[in-house]
């Protein structure tokens, strides 16, 4: 169950218009800070992050399904469950059922023996890096011009003294 101030952030970012994917991160974050915290594990950056997508689907952020492409959780059925919208609107209960306690203490238990580096900086960084090598120059180019418009003057300003002194840096 995620907790009420990360439910309180995406409902913000909701509110401000940002996409459904922004609002999702915010149940990503709280994923990896529950992983680097020790509350449980991960195999890998992909499962902290889809267990993130999965809990902010599961809140009612709007996201896409996973395409063909993402591995294992693309055909899964609570994937489709999490993204399907219910059947009936006069129910009250949600048509699908809870997992039962023991499958959910199963899967508790195994997320625990899992290791913690899966969310270091570095394999953050390995994961965002790749996933943009995957992406083409026009769809980076887009993201980066829509990001620059979005951005708002205060946030535009930081981002210009962060890039001088990155330069300043390197040079």
């Amino acid at each position: 169950m995620p907790e009420r101030k990360t439910i309180e952030r995406a409902r913000e970012d909701a509110r401000e218009g940002k996409s459904p994917s922004t609002q999702a991160g915010e149940f990503v974050r709280e994923e990896i800070h529950h992983v680097r915290e020790g509350k449980h594990g991960a195999r890998s950056t992909k499962q902290a992050i889809a267990i993130g997508l999965s809990k902010a689907r599961q809140a009612g952020v709007k996201l896409p399904k996973p395409g063909k492409t993402a591995g294992k959780t693309a055909g899964r059925s609570k994937t489709s469950r999490d993204t399907a919208r219910p059947k009936t609107r006069k129910r009250s209960k949600p048509s699908r059922s809870r997992p039962s306690a023991k499958r959910s203490r199963a899967v508790r238990s195994a997320l625990k023996r899992e290791g913690r580096s899966a969310v270091s900086r570095s394999a953050l960084s390995r994961q965002a890096r790749s996933i943009a090598r995957a992406r083409s120059a026009g769809q980076r180019s887009a993201a980066a011009k829509k990001a620059a418009r979005t951005k708002g003057p205060a946030k535009r300003s930081a981002a210009a003294r962060k890039a001088a002194r990155t330069r300043a840096a390197r040079s």
